[in-house]
Parts: C-alpha cells; sequence; structure tokens
C-alpha cells in the first residue's frame, strides 16, 4: 500500500516541520529503536511566521495533490477495490480544505512532535495530537469509506483498527495512543510482540532519543533540527536480502502464492533465502554505509537542502583529492540553465578496474546478486577499452543553455548556448571530429578560445550559426546568435575544487519552461489514449478495453503529477546545486530561491 503511506506523508508533512528537543519520555523519539534501519524526525520548531509561509505554499499545491490521490485510487481499484475506498476517502478530507483544516478535523497537532521510523523495515509513523477524538473521528470516516467493515482488534487495553491488504499480505494500523496517532504498515500475520512494540506498548531496550544520534548527526552535517533523516544500509540490506525482515517476507509471500496459483511453483521454494545473502548485503551496505539529510535553512524565500552519503575509505580518498580541471566546474554557473559534470575518465577507469577486480576475486553466491557477478565480468574489459583516447582522455561536460522553446507540434526545440568537452587532448578531440565529419577539417582553431565559424551545412543542422572554439582544456561548441563572444570566457572559467563532482544553476524561467513543455508532450499522449480507448470500446470489451481504462488511469495519474510539478515551478525563482566527495563520503547541497 505504496499510495496510502504516500498520502500519509502529505497529510502529515507540516507536522513533520515542528517540535521540541527536550527528553520527554512519550516523545515520539522515545518510541524509536536505536538499532531502527531508517529514520526521518524532528528536533526543533519552526517560527510561526515561517511555518505559515510554508503551509501556505502547500495550501497551492493541494488541489493537485488530491487529483493525483483520485488518480491513485483509480488505477488500483480494479487491484483491491478496499484499498482504492481507503484513497478515496484521504482524498475526500482533503479537498476543500487547507492543510491546516485538515490537521484540525484530524486532530493532527501541527506543533507537535512526530518521527517516521522502521520496526525492522515495517514503516511505523507517530504524530502528537492536538484533539484525540477528532482523529478517532477521522479513523472512523476512512472506516466506513472502506466499503467493509475494518476489524476493531485489541491487545492488552489497547484497541486499534486494522485494514488488511490481501495482494501484499500487509495490513495498515491505526491507533490512537495517549495524545499521539500510530500508523503502521505490518505484516497481515504480524506477531503480537510486533504490534505491542509498533503501538508503544512495549518500549525499546534503548530508543533514539536515550542514543541522541539524530542530534549528532544534525550538528556534525550542518542539518537545522527541523527535519532530519537517516537511512543505515548496514541495517537496511541484511534485512531485505536475508529474508528474515517479517514486513518484508509477508509481501514475498503474498507475491509467491500468487506466482504458485499461475505456474504451479510451490511457494516455499520461492521463498527460500541462502544465509549467506544476508552476509553479502552486508559486504555490499559496507561500501555505502548510510545516507543522511536535512535542511540547512528553511523560510519562507530559501529552502536549502544537504544529503550526505557515507562511504568507504578506498572511495572517498580516491576522489576527495583529485582536482578536475573542467572549465566552469570551479564556479557557479549564471546561465538559465548550466551543469558542469567531472568524468576523469582516467582515475574512474583505474577505480572501477579495481571494483571489478575485486568481484572476480571473490564473486558473489547469493542468487538476488549474481547479476552482480556478470556485470562486474564486463566492466573490467569495459574500463580497458575506455583508456583508448580520445576517451581516456575526457575529463568531464558542460552544458549551458541561454533560452530553450519548444518546437510546433511536430517540430524539434530551438535553443541558444554553449556545449563544452574537458579533455587532456582538446586537439586530439577535434582530429578524431575531423575524420568523422571532413567539413571540419578546414578549421584550425588556436587553443586561446578564438571563436571559428562552422561551415553553412554543419550549422544549418542547428538552423542559426554556430562556433566552436579550443582552450586548454577543452573544446566548445556554440550554438545561437552572440554564442561566439561567449566561448572564449566558458573555456576559461574556473576548473574544479578538490573533490569536486558536479554544479547546476537552473532559473525559475527556465524549470518552468520545461514543465510546460513535459506538460504539452503529455496531451499528446492523452489524445492518443483517449482514441485507443474509443477503438477498443467499439472492437471489444475484453482485455484491450481494460488496458485501455489502465492506459488513462495511469495518465490520469501522471497528469496530476505534472499538475504538482507546474504548482511548485510557479514559485521557483532559481535552484542550485552541488557534489563533491569529501573524506567521509558523498556530500550533494541544493539552495532554492522562491519568489
Amino acid at each position: 500500500m505504496r499510495p496510502t503511506m504516500r498520502i500519509l506523508a502529505l497529510g502529515f508533512a507540516g507536522i513533520m516541520l515542528a517540535a521540541c528537543a527536550h527528553k520527554d519520555k512519550n516523545a515520539p523519539l522515545a518510541f524509536v529503536p536505536a538499532d531502527t534501519p531508517y529514520v526521518v524526525a524532528n528536533l526543533d520548531v519552526l517560527d510561526d511566521k515561517t511555518r505559515q509561509a510554508l503551509l501556505a505554499r502547500a495550501d497551492t499545491q493541494l488541489p493537485s495533490q488530491v487529483a493525483q490521490l483520485d488518480a491513485m485510487a483509480m488505477q488500483l481499484a480494479s487491484k483491491d477495490p478496499a484499498g482504492a475506498n481507503v484513497l478515496r476517502a484521504f482524498s475526500a478530507e482533503l479537498k476543500g480544505k487547507t492543510i491546516e483544516s485538515f490537521a484540525r478535523n484530524a486532530g493532527l497537532d501541527l506543533k507537535g512532535y512526530s518521527a517516521l521510523y522502521g520496526l525492522g523495515l515495517a514503516p511505523v509513523l507517530r504524530v502528537e495530537l492536538s484533539d484525540p477524538k477528532a482523529f478517532d473521528g477521522f479513523v472512523g470516516r476512512l472506516e466506513t469509506a472502506y466499503g467493509k467493515k475494518p476489524d476493531v482488534a485489541s491487545i492488552g487495553q489497547q484497541s486499534y483498527s486494522r485494514f488488511p491488504f490481501v495482494a501484499s499480505g500487509t495490513q495498515l494500523i491505526l491507533a490512537t495512543v495517549g495524545k499521539q496517532a500510530v500508523m503502521a504498515l505490518l505484516p497481515a500475520d504480524a506477531a503480537p510482540a510486533m504490534l505491542r512494540q509498533a503501538l508503544g506498548l512495549d518500549r525499546p531496550r534503548e530508543s533514539l532519543q536515550d542514543d541522541g544520534r539524530l542530534t549528532k548527526l544534525a550538528k556534525a552535517k550542518g542539518y537545522r533540527k527541523w527535519l532530519v533523516g537517516e537511512l543505515d544500509l548496514t541495517r537496511a540490506l541484511p534485512l531485505a536480502m536475508g529474508g528474515q525482515d517479517p514486513l518484508f517476507r509477508a509481501i514475498l509471500k503474498a507475491h509467491a502464492e500468487a506466482e504458485s496459483a499461475r505456474t504451479g511453483e510451490p511457494v516455499a521454494n520461492q521463498l527460500q533465502t541462502p544465509p549467506g545473502c544476508s552476509v553479502e548485503a552486508g559486504r555490499i551496505a559496507a561500501r555505502v554505509p548510510a545516507v543522511s539529510f536535512g535542511y540547512t535553512q528553511l523560510d519562507a524565500r530559501q529552502q536549502d537542502a544537504r544529503v550526505d552519503v557515507a562511504l568507504a575509505d578506498d572511495i572517498a580518498k580516491a576522489f576527495a583529492g583529485l582536482k578536475v580541471a573542467l572549465p566552469g566546474l570551479g564556479s557557479a554557473g549564471t546561465a538559465p540553465f548550466d551543469l558542469s559534470i567531472a568524468l576523469p575518465v582516467a582515475q574512474l577507469r583505474t577505480f572501477w578496474s579495481a571494483q571489478a577486480d575485486a568481484v572476480t576475486a571473490r564473486p558473489f553466491t547469493c542468487p538476488a546478486l549474481s547479476d552482480l557477478n556478470e556485470a562486474f565480468a564486463r566492466l573490467g574489459p569495459a574500463m580497458q577499452k575506455a583508456a583508448i583516447p580520445p576517451f581516456g582522455d575526457m575529463l568531464g561536460l558542460r552544458i549551458a543553455l541561454d533560452t530553450f522553446a519548444a518546437g510546433g507540434r511536430n517540430g524539434l526545440p530551438t535553443f541558444t548556448g554553449r556545449l563544452l568537452i574537458g579533455t587532456n587532448n582538446p586537439a586530439g578531440l577535434l582530429a578524431m571530429g575531423q575524420m568523422m565529419v571532413p567539413a571540419l577539417a578546414r578549421l584550425k582553431p588556436a587553443n586561446d578560445g578564438t571563436p571559428l565559424a562552422l561551415p553553412k551545412n554543419l550549422s544549418a543542422m542547428f538552423r542559426q550559426p554556430a562556433w566552436i572554439a579550443m582552450g586548454e582544456k577543452a573544446l566548445a561548441l556554440g550554438v545561437g546568435t552572440g554564442e561566439d563572444g561567449k566561448l572564449g570566457d566558458t573555456l576559461k572559467a574556473p576548473g574544479g575544487d578538490a573533490g569536486q563532482m558536479s554544479r547546476m544553476h537552473l532559473s525559475g524561467a527556465m524549470y518552468l519552461n520545461w514543465v510546460q513543455l513535459m506538460g504539452q508532450k503529455l496531451d499528446s499522449l492523452a489524445a492518443a489514449t483517449a482514441a485507443l480507448g474509443n477503438s477498443a470500446g467499439a472492437s471489444t470489451q475484453g482485455s484491450h478495453a481494460d488496458e485501455a481504462a489502465q492506459q488513462a488511469a495511469n495518465l490520469a495519474r501522471t497528469r496530476a503529477q505534472f499538475a504538482v510539478m507546474k504548482a511548485q515551478a510557479e514559485r521557483v525563482d532559481s535552484i542550485d546545486a552541488e557534489m563533491h566527495i569529501a573524506n567521509d563520503g558523498l556530500v550533494i547541497t541544493s539552495q532554492t530561491a522562491l519568489k
């Protein structure tokens, strides 16, 4: 029931941005096991002004989110009618409301504590309530919309509502526990011990509140305490691949039972997991042990975020000190779309060849990982071929677009901008291009960035003037009036700092332009789908009509997603992002300026 958990996240988005960080024994983090494989929680409170600004922005996007929810229900209806009814009930709770009014009607405290975490891989969401009776009413409305009376069960003195999803072997648990709402996706046959811990009747031996890991993480990475998350892959991967996690096993079993009914393959055969799989999952996780994220700034006009990906020492050290001399990588771009990506082939070839040799020397024995053996077996020879010039000399790419416009109904988009290929041997790259395109042979650019016009038969491909220029570490192409005057500075832009891997700048206008272009393509697809549906309905009421209906549901969901994207894009002034490798791993930062 991924859609259900997704809309829960939507409904409680405002809540995840508010909390205090004192040692309340009943705070959500007090129920989170210290060894949870993943967690997202808030550790501090936003000021009222910022919270109201963020809620107002979320409200502008809410109608599109509701439309997406309706599309999900339509898509799910044929497979799980009761589950589709639950989604429609959520939609009904949100329609015509603001996030704040929805929270008030559901009894949710927008200034309270919250945490989303895993009991094993099973997700549990705990949210503080301002009105427990209102939340009970919200659950009652979901029960009514479910279409059949759900199970109302109890364990000890605690009652809970149970929504089973037979197709996936899972159940959604909703309960009011004291002044908190508890929502959990558990195995349909969850053991009493798991139920008790999910509901908070039994406390973990050590909680995340006890060990303070999230607080330490926020301080170390510079995350503000409004929202901090962590995925511990050293715990999550062995649980997923070891075959013993209750939720993962329940889902696999449901799938195996469906497959058995179709093919006759015994369920037990499909559920066999060699004991070595868990060990080898840990071997993979040791290379990328954890991912964490958080906001570094959050207010009405600025949303800055950071993602940290921990890496094994040999991976980080291979690139943390590397300076890639790709022009433009060392400074923020200024074009409406400006993207620089480091691709230091010589260093990448050395690194990946070593990884391929390691897997060849010690191949994986777990059947689920057998494809990795084949992939790394092919990777070794591929890395040897990558040494051949001009590929072996490559440093990276930079794309800078100054304008971009959609073409006609059947035309190609038009653009102006620059493409730069970083290389240790730009003359050699040009020579290869001249061998492939003889019309380039008469061009003899110096390595000082002076632009030379392309022959007319080549510039005709772009339907506008085009030039090439060469620098000491790059070859560049400029397309469009005035781009020749920008090539020199593009080639002289600074290379990357130590560990720098990429940079991007995107203006809000360009972002909105792209979203609108995708929307136009979607409209064309909608017309084709409608024609298919009419044809199918006229010709048959069998599988073709069902397929057309499913495609229509998928299209409705996609259109709703684009509506959300468009609402977001209209609020964006600019987006900047960068990625670098430090001594302890990969760091990705983004800065979003809002109108």
